[in-house]
């Protein structure tokens, strides 16, 4: 597998596994469990959800796919990354801290590797930060980032005291979609800072 190297110098699988649309549909948990747990099983060892996908159902199935596989034998705790997103009316100061604990609860896990702001809210980017670094420096998450944020709003974030120690933009980034090309990628590469991309084959159109 290839890998990519975050700002802090910890190395991270170039392929991951996304659970969107996951955990919308309890006659499914089954086969999404499954699912996830075969993907660990064939090597799989970074895992993207989010408490919005199926308002935690996502998280849930990661947690219970990721308890088998480490109760099983399969793989360790530590070496899996597992990222997960707040919701942006979530995202105050303290408002990530509790969202984060949820969100733990459900994964069953101590800590999170990634912790992204799924998109930009109303509270302050300040506050958000604030917030991600709070839970860094207590260790329930090991690095934060942003998600859907284009060149302007990377601008400000970099402009946000304690905004320039983000570890990942995730955005939609496909052989379709490639608008991110033109500015906010070579934004990225110029301040090293890792693209991260979703539905990357669009959902295997």
């Amino acid at each position: 597998m290839n890998t990519v190297t975050l700002p802090t110098g910890t190395t991270v699988p170039a392929l991951g596994l996304g659970t969107w649309r996951m955990g919308e549909n309890s006659g499914t948990r089954a086969q999404e469990v499954a699912a996830v747990r075969f993907a660990i099983e064939i090597g799989y060892r970074l895992i993207d959800t989010a408490e919005m996908y199926g308002e935690g159902g996502a998280e849930e199935a990661v947690g219970a796919a990721v308890a088998d596989a480490v109760t099983s034998g399969v793989v360790r705790r530590e070496d899996l990354f597992i990222v997960s997103k707040v919701y942006p009316h979530n995202a105050s100061r303290n408002g990530v801290a509790d969202a984060c604990e949820r969100s733990l609860r459900r994964l069953g896990l101590d800590y999170v590797d990634l912790y992204l702001l799924h998109w930009r809210g109303s509270h302050p980017l300040a506050a958000t930060v604030e917030g991600f670094e709070s839970l860094r420096g207590s260790g329930r998450i090991h690095h934060w980032g942003v998600s859907n944020f284009d060149v302007d709003d990377m601008d400000e974030l970099w402009r946000t005291r304690g905004g320039q120690a983000c570890a990942a933009n995730q955005v939609y980034y496909s052989a379709s979609e490639r608008g991110i090309e033109f500015d906010l990628l070579p934004w990225q590469r110029s301040h090293d800072v890792p693209l991260m991309a979703y539905c990357p084959i669009d959902q295997g159109a």
